[in-house]
This record gives C-alpha cells, structure tokens and sequence, in this order.
C-alpha cells in the first residue's frame, strides 16, 4: 500500500511538469493567433480608415513626373495674347455691357423714375450698372471660358495647370481681381512685360490669355 503511494506521489511532479508544458504551449499558440487576428484586423480596417478620413492616396513618383511632363507640353502649345490683342477684346467687351446697360438697366430705371446720373459710388444705377459689368465676365468666363469679346479676336482663358476653370478661380480672377485690375490700372499694364502676358487678375487666379488653336 506504502509502496503503490509512493510511486503515486513520485510521478505526480512529472506529470504535473508535463501538464504545465502542454499548457504554456497551447497558451502561447493561443496568443500567437490573436496577434495574428490583430494584424490582420488592422490591414483590412486601415483603408478603410484611409478612405473614410477623405485623404487622396499618394501618388506614385513616376505618375507625378508624367502629370508634370504632360503639363509642360500643355503650357509649350499655349500662345499666349499679348496687351494689345487684350486691351482691344476688353473694349469690345465694354461696348457690349453700355449696350446692355442701354437697352435694359437705363430703360428700367426710367420707368420707375428713377435717376440715372450722377457720380454717387453707391447711386442705385451705379450697383446695378456695376453688377452687370462683374456678372457679364464672370458668367461668360465660366460657362464658356471666353467672352464675347475674345470670341472676336479668337482669345480664351485658361488655367496654367491645365484645370478647368472652377467657380474658385473665375469670381477670384473676374471679381476680386478683376475689381483691382480696374482700380488700379497698372493692373491691366503689366501684362506687356510678363513673359505669360498675364495682368494682375491673372495672378490673382493662376490664369492667362492664350489664342484659341
């Protein structure tokens, strides 16, 4: 009876050291799936976080250095309009909004007697003689790239990244710039002696003037 205990008791130590073995094998395989599940986790969720944040992928270098070539041979075929070509489809332009102004904002006023003379900045004609001006340029600019004024000297506008002219760029360059340009007229001036013929309301917005091909 002694004796059956006695090796009872003298493989208990083995047994147990065997058991322990086993189970810090089975724990660390155990462990070594959950971080693999984990890994995994993050690779499938982290695009859709990338997407979900809004941020543009990378681009890779060589799709850059393509986009920039592109770009450069766009610029090469631009010719661009010097100050007379411009100063002549600006006036043409001027003749058309007086003729707006004439045949609709005037004959309005006067039907409701109103004034239209005087010199007042903020004289009710004068805003809307003004806003005719500033949306004339800005529609046509927009929805044409042109106005009719360059559509007769065979002129447009273009963005000198290639874009298309964004709703941005055109009430920065047609309103904001424009708005300066005319204020101060040297605005207007310097597009002789910039090498892409571009007058301040240009560098406002990136643009220029070039002959349609």
């Amino acid at each position: 009876m002694n004796s059956d205990e006695s090796a009872r008791n003298g493989a208990n130590p083995e047994e147990e050291h065997l058991e322990d073995k086993e189970n810090l094998t089975e724990n660390t395989a155990v462990e070594e799936q959950a971080a693999l599940s984990d890994h995994t986790a993050e690779e499938t969720v982290q695009p859709s976080l990338t997407e979900e944040s809004g941020q543009p992928t990378p681009m890779p270098v060589t799709s850059l250095q393509n986009e920039s070539t592109a770009m450069e041979d766009l610029l090469a075929t631009f010719r661009y309009a010097g100050f007379w070509m411009r100063f002549w489809a600006y006036l043409f332009d001027l003749i058309v909004i007086w003729s707006i102004n004439g045949l609709l904002i005037y004959p309005v006023f006067r039907a409701l007697d109103l004034s239209v003379s005087g010199e007042e900045l903020f004289k009710p004609v004068n805003i809307a003689t003004a806003v005719t001006f500033y949306l004339y340029f800005v529609f046509m600019t927009k929805y044409l790239g042109q106005t009719l004024g360059k559509m007769v000297f065979g002129l447009k506008v273009v963005d000198l990244k290639g874009r298309r002219l964004s709703w941005s760029t055109v009430l920065f360059r047609e309103w904001i710039g424009r708005f300066i340009s005319v204020t101060v007229f040297i605005g207007y001036l310097i597009v002789a002696f910039l090498p892409k013929k571009q007058g301040l309301h240009d560098l406002f917005a990136d643009t220029t003037v070039v002959h349609e091909t």
